[in-house]
C-alpha cells in the first residue's frame, strides 16, 4: 500500500515546522498560517491546524540496512524511546528494526528498517535516506467493523494481528495499525490510543474525522 500523502492535525504548528525541517531536516514544500508539508521520500507529511488535536503514531521507511546508522544520527537530534533498554528495537516476526521518538506534539514517530524489502543503501543515513511514510496508527474500539470499512473503501490484506485487539492492514511499503484502546496502547512507551483524525492520500484517499471514513474524489 502506499501512501502518498499523511496529512495530520497540530496545535503547534510552529514546533513542528521547526521540528521537522530544522532537527529532522525534512524538506519544507509548503508552509503558510494554517498548514506545513515536508517531502519525506516518496510521501509527503502535512500538518494542519486544528484546535484540540490529538497524538499520533506513525512510521517512516528507512533502507534495509540502515538501522544502525539511522539510531547514530538520530541520537544527536532527539531523545529516543527505548523498549526495554533497547533503543533499537527488534521485530523477528516482521524481520524488522525500528527506532521511536516524540515530536513536539508527543506523536510516536518510528523510523523502521523492513529486511523483507531488500531496499539497500550506500550513501550516508541522513533525512534523505527515509523512503516513504509506511504506517498510521488508528484507534478502532471494533477492529472487525473497522477492518470491513477499509475493504469497502478498496481490497486490502491482513499483514498481522488480529481482530481483537491489534490488527496491521496492508503490507510492508504501507500499513494501517488498528488498535483497540481497550485493550491495547501504544508501543513501545504505553501512551493512551486516542481516535485521532487524519486524512490520507494515495492507494487509500480518505479523511478519518471523529471516527468516521469520509471517501475522497
Amino acid at each position: 500500500m502506499k501512501i502518498k500523502e499523511l496529512t495530520l492535525f497540530t496545535q503547534n504548528l510552529k514546533a513542528q515546522i521547526n521540528f521537522y525541517s530544522k532537527v529532522l531536516e525534512f524538506e519544507l514544500i509548503n508552509c503558510d498560517e494554517l498548514s506545513c508539508s515536508f517531502k519525506t521520500g516518496n510521501s509527503i507529511l502535512k500538518f494542519v491546524v486544528q484546535e484540540n488535536s490529538k497524538p499520533y503514531h506513525f512510521a517512516f521507511n528507512i533502507p534495509s540496512n540502515k538501522e544502525n546508522e539511522a539510531l547514530a544520527w538520530l541520537k544527536k537530534k532527539v531523545q529516543l524511546l527505548p523498549f526495554e533498554e533497547n533503543e533499537l528495537v527488534n521485530f523477528e516476526s516482521w524481520n524488522a528494526k525500528a527506532l521511536y521518538f516524540y515530536d513536539p506534539d508527543k506523536n510516536i514517530v518510528e523510523f523502521i528498517a523492513r529486511k523483507n524489502l531488500s531496499i539497500n543503501s550506500n550513501s550516508v543515513f541522513s533525512s534523505k535516506s527515509v523512503l516513504n511514510i509506511s504506517e498510521i496508527g488508528l484507534g478502532s474500539a471494533n477492529i472487525k467493523e473497522t477492518v470491513g470499512i477499509l475493504n469497502s473503501i478498496k481490497p486490502i490484506k491482513k499483514y498481522s494481528g488480529d481482530f481483537e485487539r491489534f490488527c496491521a492492514l496492508g503490507d510492508e511499503e504501507g500499513l494501517f495499525i488498528l488498535a483497540n484502546p481497550m485493550l491495547k496502547k501504544w508501543f513501545p512507551t504505553g501512551d493512551k490510543i486516542e481516535m485521532a483524525d487524519f486524512k490520507i492520500n494515495g492507494d487509500f484517499n480518505f479523511e478519518f474525522k471523529k471516527g468516521k471514513f469520509i471517501e475522497l474524489a
